[in-house]
């Protein structure tokens, strides 16, 4: 696993999400009540990009079928079995810079 570089703090706004492309993978990074999440970008349901949907009651929602999938751990909520990978994060702070979101992606 490897700690990788997404954004600027910043460019995240709350409750809505940023799509990043970087080393092969496709993600969904979300800001919830403070906290940054990082999930696949692909819903499993019909390939909807979840960075395009918002966040409802600690849930990415896919914008083609409101489908609801959990932050913490990317379980369709109230249907176990159907989820997304999630991916820890953590904040890098800089001197006089906005803090990175990093995420930690395995290494390929």
């Amino acid at each position: 696993m490897a700690w990788t570089s997404l954004c600027d703090l910043d460019e995240l706004t709350e409750g809505e999400g940023k799509y990043v492309e970087i080393g092969g993978f496709k993600l969904a990074v979300f800001l919830d009540q403070g906290a940054v999440y990082v999930l696949d970008n692909g819903c499993p349901h019909a390939g909807a990009s979840l960075s395009a949907g918002w966040v409802h009651n600690g849930c990415a929602v896919c914008p083609w079928h409101a489908w609801p999938f959990r932050l913490d751990n990317g379980q369709l909520r109230d249907t176990p079995g159907v989820a997304v990978t999630t991916y820890k994060t953590r904040l890098y702070t800089r001197p006089d810079k906005p803090a990175l979101v990093q995420a930690d992606l395995p290494a390929y």
